[in-house]
Formats: C-alpha cells, structure tokens, sequence
C-alpha cells in the first residue's frame, strides 16, 4: 500500500511518514523543499507547488490513500498568501484523489476553523463556523476542511483531524518563538488572569492521524467528520510556555505586561511591519495578544468514541523528553 503525506517535511508531516514507516508501508511525500532525510529513509519526494494542480494530479498516482497535512500556518501575511496553499492546494488533493479513485483522505485540520475570537471552554465538534474569522489562516483552514468534509462520498472517504497547539521534538513553529524571546529576556506574560488552553504533544497529533486512516472507509462512522483531538489536559496559557521554556534549558517568564499595554505596543509595532510592507511576522501582533487573552479547550470525548483516541504521552512525559533532548 502506498501512502502519500503532503507537507511530508514539516513537523507534523515527517512525524505522520516516519510511523508509516515502521508500520511498513510505502511512503511517497509532496514539498515544496528538498528533504534528504526523507530520502535517506526510503520516502520518495516529489518536489513541487501543492497550488498546481498538475503537480498534486502526478504526486498522487498509484496511491491508495492520502495524508494532507501541507498548509501555510502563522498569523502574517495577505489573504492570498494563505488562499492558494490551503484552499487552492486542498482543491487540487481532493481532485487527484477523485481522478486516480484514491478511497481515503486524512486531513489535517486546526481548531481555528471554529475560531471566531471568542473563549471556548470545553467545546466540541457542534460548535458551528464563524461568520467572521481571526485570521487569514483560521478563515482558509475553514474553506479547506469544509471542501474535504463535502467531498466525503462512497468512493472517496473524508475525515478531519483538529490539534490545538501542537509541541514537542522537533517542533520549528511554536517553541522556537518561545525560546527566542527567552534568549533575549523578552519573554513576558500578557495580562493578569489564567484562561486555559489545550496543546497537543506530537506523538498524540500522530496517532490520532493513524487511528483515523486505519477506521477509515466509505460508509464508517467517521466518514464525512472533523475530530478534535487534544492532550485532554487543559494549563493556563502562562503556565504551558514557561513549562516548554524551561524544559528546553531556558529562563520562564518573570515579568507581567497589563494587556491593554501590550494591545497598545502590538498595534504599534504591527503598524511599523505593515509601513515596511514586511513579510517577516512581527515579534508581537494583536493577534497574539488576543491569543493569550481568552481560554481555548476542547471536549475531545467524539474522538475518544469513535477513533479511540487516548492520549499516549502527557505533558509531563512530553516536557522530560524535551529535557532529555536537551541534554544530548
């Protein structure tokens, strides 16, 4: 059997081929980048734009089932720097699998896509879409996994897959803006109250993903459906970065910042990036500040029903092996 994993040299992408691997299949990867490990694992890479869709349409030949896990993620840029690869690229992955009769697609979704700026505490998959959105990101991820949830049919069977905040070794998206902050004693906590947020150790996020592809077909009663998975083990948002900081060898946070003074330096800040007409992301954005603000956790209870998801490693478990990491 064949597998093909879009964004196979991403975090969550190389983590998803490299259990594929052990698991004995063949592993076929969709970058944009080069990516020797992969090769130098067995993986055949196909280099090309997700957004093209002549490139997806032979990426995908004879293959049995499909991983789409590529996306632009972050909170920087313009809609359209985040239309084509999420909402373009899922287009064309949904097309090739319909044109070679590919029967399973997992896809990797976000809890962003119900993310409408508000606190969510303990919602589940009946929350509904925003009509407005957070984010460029947040807005296309919603197109993309409505598209792929729609186009659940009896020859081609749909599932999503929804991680908040995932972490862990390896991780080049979320820690390592932590830990530049800590380098530079920039690291600061935002407001004075505690709103609790969910996060996702890696090996969770993977075997979620697995669990999906193997109870996954046409008819099953996963099909068509999005899954919030987490580490069902909420922290107040403070308390999670300075854990990570800390397990990656560096100085947590010791300083609070009023929000309303850290809105106003983000405005300011945000303001000078978009003068520049930067694509660097700004150290500090409104986004993030109002990130920080408002509690975000999941009642991952459907995933634990139908996938028979259970979390394989705790945060706990999960920030000793940073430290042993670390230590090497």
């Amino acid at each position: 059997m064949t597998v093909l994993v879009t964004g196979g040299g991403g975090f969550v992408g190389s983590n998803i081929v490299h259990a594929l691997l052990e698991r004995g299949y063949r592993v076929r990867s969709l970058a944009r980048g080069e990516y020797p490990e992969l090769v130098a694992q067995g993986v055949e890479v196909v280099r090309g734009d997700i957004g093209d869709r002549q490139t997806v349409i032979r990426a995908l030949e004879g293959c049995d089932a499909v991983f789409h896990v590529a996306a632009k993620a972050g909170q920087w840029g313009n809609y359209e720097s985040y239309y084509r690869p999420n909402v373009v690229g899922t287009q064309n992955v949904i097309h090739a699998c319909r044109v070679h009769g590919i029967s399973k697609l997992i896809f990797t979704s976000s809890p962003s896509v119900v993310d409408g700026g508000f606190p969510i505490e303990g919602g589940d998959e009946s929350l509904p879409y925003p009509a407005h959105y957070v984010s460029p990101y947040a807005e296309t991820k919603a197109i993309s996994e409505q598209m792929v949830l729609a186009a659940n049919s009896d020859k081609l069977a749909t599932v999503a897959i929804r991680p908040p905040l995932v972490w862990g070794i390896g991780d080049k998206h979320l820690m390592p803006r932590f830990i530049a902050r800590a380098k530079q004693g920039r690291l600061f906590r935002i407001g004075y109250k505690a709103p609790l947020v969910d996060t996702t150790y890696i090996d969770n996020v993977v075997h979620a993903h697995l669990l999906a592809f193997e109870r996954l077909h046409p008819q099953s009663k996963i099909a068509g459906k999005a899954y919030f998975i987490s580490n069902d083990d909420p922290r107040p948002v403070h308390e999670m970065i300075n854990l990570l900081v800390e397990a990656m060898g560096y100085p947590p946070a010791q300083r609070t910042v009023p929000a309303f003074l850290a809105m106003a330096v983000a405005t300011i800040v945000e303001g000078f990036y978009r003068l520049r007409n930067s694509a660097e992301e700004p150290p500090l954005s409104r986004f993030i500040v109002q990130q920080v603000l408002k509690a975000r956790w999941f009642n991952i209870n459907a995933a634990k029903r139908d996938l028979g998801y259970q979390p394989l490693v705790s945060i706990e478990e999960g920030l000793e092996y940073l430290r042993q990491t670390m230590r090497k």
